[in-house]
C-alpha cells in the first residue's frame, strides 16, 4: 500500500477521485456525483460507523454541537430549549472554521448604529431605548463548492418577434463557479445568509474556531443525499440567474428552461462566524445578526412607530379628501 493511501485511511476517507472524470469522491459516495460511474474502493477494511450526540433544538431544528460543560441550554439562534439527539453515521463534519475579527464590543456599537440608520418610520427613541438582552457568538454551517458548468437554455423573448410577440431563443454557455456559498444551516434563514455571506474571508478558515469563548457550533446533520440535491439546486438557480441576467436577447421574456452539466465539482463544509444578538425595546424582544468577519453585514429585525404611520395615512386621506371637494366645487 502506498504511502498516499495509508494517508488516506488515518483521514478516514475509503474512496478516491472518479476514474472516468476525475471528480472527488467523498467517504460514502457509492457513485459519483457528476458522471454517475460507480465509486472505486479501496481493498482494505476501514470501518465508517460514527456515532455522534448533538443538541437539537426544538424549534427552529439548529443541531450544535454538544458539550455539557460549555453549551447552554437554550438555542443561540432562536433561543427554544435543547432535546439531546444521537445520529448514527452523521454527515462529515467542518472541515474549516473561519475566525472571529469583529470583537463583541464593536457588535453591540454597531446594533445602536444600525438602529439609528432605520429611518423616519422607525420610533424616534428607538436607538436610545432599545437595550441588548443577549449577545451570542456562533458558527454557523454552509458548504462551498467550485465547479464548471455548461448551461443550455431556451427561451421565448420579444426580440424578433415580427408579427408575434414572442419568438423563440436558445443558447449554450460555459460557466465556471468558484467559491458559491450554499447553507446548510438550520438556525439562520435565507435572508439573514445571504445578507452576512458575502463578507467572509474563506482563505483563514482554521482546522479549530478560534477567537470566541463558549460559542455555539452548528453541525451538520443533513444526509449525503439531501446535502448534494441542495448544492444541485443552489448551482441551477445561479444558472439561472445567470442565463436572465446576460443571455436572453430582448428586454421581456417567458417560458425559460435551463439545463445545467457539471464537471470537476469540488465541496468543502466550513464553519463561519457570526453574533445573533437579542434586544428588547419597551417589553418585545428583536433580533440582529452580524457577520463575525465584517459588522457592517447583519440582517435584523426592528419595530415601527404605529403612531408616525398612521399620522402619514391620516394626512394623506385629508390631502385626497380636500382634494376632491375642490373638484366638486368646480364642478
Amino acid at each position: 500500500m502506498s504511502e498516499s493511501d495509508n494517508s488516506t485511511i488515518a483521514a478516514g476517507i475509503d474512496r478516491r477521485e472518479c476514474d472516468s472524470c476525475g471528480t472527488p469522491l467523498e467517504r460514502g459516495d457509492l457513485r459519483c456525483a457528476i458522471c454517475g460511474k460507480a465509486a472505486p474502493v479501496l481493498n482494505v477494511s476501514v470501518s465508517n460507523a460514527e456515532t455522534i450526540k448533538i443538541l437539537r433544538c426544538t424549534g427552529c431544528g439548529a443541531a450544535v454541537a454538544y458539550d455539557p460543560e460549555k453549551q447552554a441550554p437554550s438555542c443561540s439562534f432562536c433561543d427554544s430549549v435543547f432535546e439531546v439527539e444521537t445520529i448514527e453515521d452523521p454527515m462529515e463534519q467542518t472541515e474549516g472554521y473561519l475566525p472571529f475579527t469583529v470583537a463583541p464590543d464593536e457588535a453591540r456599537a454597531q446594533l445602536q448604529k444600525w438602529l439609528s440608520s432605520l429611518g423616519w418610520f422607525r420610533p424616534s427613541d428607538l436607538s436610545s431605548s432599545a437595550r441588548v438582552q443577549e449577545l451570542k457568538p456562533l458558527w454557523w454551517v454552509a458548504w462551498v463548492f467550485d465547479a464548471d458548468a455548461r448551461i443550455s437554455w431556451a427561451a421565448d423573448s420579444n426580440q424578433g418577434s415580427r408579427r408575434s410577440a414572442w419568438a423563440p431563443h436558445a443558447g449554450t454557455t460555459e460557466v465556471v463557479f468558484d467559491d458559491i456559498l450554499a447553507s446548510a444551516s438550520r438556525g439562520l434563514n435565507a435572508r439573514e445568509v445571504g445578507a452576512l455571506s458575502s463578507g467572509y474571508d474563506l482563505g483563514s478558515a482554521k482546522d479549530n474556531p478560534e477567537n470566541a469563548e463558549d460559542a455555539t457550533i452548528e453541525r451538520f446533520d443533513v444526509q449525503r443525499s439531501q446535502a448534494r440535491k441542495q448544492v444541485t439546486d443552489a448551482l441551477e438557480q445561479m444558472a439561472r440567474l445567470h442565463v436572465k441576467g446576460s443571455q436572453i436577447p430582448g428586454t421581456r421574456f417567458r417560458n425559460l428552461h435551463v439545463s445545467l452539466v457539471l464537471q470537476n465539482l469540488v465541496t468543502r463544509r466550513l464553519s463561519f462566524p457570526a453574533y445573533v444578538m437579542a434586544y428588547r425595546y419597551r417589553g418585545q424582544l428583536y433580533r440582529l445578526v452580524i457577520n463575525g468577519q465584517d459588522k457592517t453585514l447583519l440582517s435584523g429585525n426592528a419595530p415601527y412607530s404605529m403612531a408616525k404611520i398612521a399620522g402619514v395615512v391620516g394626512a394623506v386621506l385629508g390631502i385626497l379628501i380636500l382634494v376632491l371637494l375642490m373638484v366638486a366645487m368646480t364642478q
